[in-house]
């Protein structure tokens, strides 16, 4: 971890483009889980150990051989790795190049935001295998860039590269070729250098009100609001606003 409670997990199996097999799958969420009740941990940032692949999805050399019982019992497994990432209390980024494929793909949208080069490939191809995304691709792409399309790339499984990714709304920052880490971590820095208290209860608030009906969205707010507005992050907030200087956050 950084001194700035930056967190980097890197995806390290780059003998097989960091493809998810039931071990490696199992490291993640080891990480993962290890990590949400960090309350040091500011900001998280999801790379890649290959240079050419971020993530390129399910191993299926692995499943080449599976029984159902095998899958079923690896379904177990992987589901919980994506939750391990979607469910970090911090904002988390992807930082993304070459392929990042199926449930690679997935793991990057289980992050907040998502930084991809200009040259990297992006699709969820289960579909040709035939399969559908189960990292929650079907779900969280869909809220990300909308109905429509996201059902162009799951239905056709077709490839994109970073610059559409990034006009759709699948990416939400563009960088060039060799850039995405270090462009992740300086973005995870900044946010790491606002609240702790107010950056978690922030995402808190606009994950579990996405989906709710307004009026119970706003209630959502107002409880974050409340939980941060009598904190000791706020006390020293306002303090080091009127003394020009930079906050030095309780966390708490």
């Amino acid at each position: 971890m950084e001194p700035s409670g930056v967190v980097e997990i890197v995806l390290n199996r780059v003998d097989a483009l960091n493809a998810i097999s039931t071990e490696h799958a199992r490291a993640i969420t080891s990480v993962g889980r290890g990590l949400a009740d960090d309350e040091t941990m500011r900001a998280a940032v999801l790379t890649s150990a290959s240079d050419r692949a971020f993530c390129v999805g399910a191993d299926l050399k692995e499943r080449r051989d599976f029984t159902d019982d095998d899958l079923r019992r690896q379904r177990l497994v992987t589901r919980e790795t994506y939750r391990s990432i979607l469910d970090l209390p911090v904002p988390t980024v992807a930082a993304v190049h070459g392929y990042a494929l199926g449930g690679g793909l997935e793991l990057a949208l289980c992050c907040d935001l998502i930084v991809v080069e200009e040259d990297a490939v992006l699709g969820l191809p289960e579909v040709s295998v035939g399969l559908v995304p189960g990292g929650g691709g079907t779900q969280l792409l869909a809220r990300r860039i909308g109905w429509g399309r996201a059902a162009d790339l799951t239905f056709t499984a077709r490839r994109i590269d970073g610059e559409e990714a990034y006009r759709l709304g699948v990416a939400d920052r563009l960088v060039m070729a060799g850039e995405a880490r270090e462009t992740a971590l300086q973005l995870a820095r900044q946010i790491a250098g606002n609240s702790p208290v107010g950056v978690r209860n922030a995402k808190r608030a606009m994950r579990l009100g996405m989906d709710a009906p307004l009026a119970s969205g706003l209630d959502i707010e107002d409880a974050a609001w409340r939980a941060t507005a009598f904190s000791a992050d706020r006390k020293e907030g306002i303090a080091a606003f009127n003394e020009k200087r930079e906050p030095n956050w309780p966390g708490v």
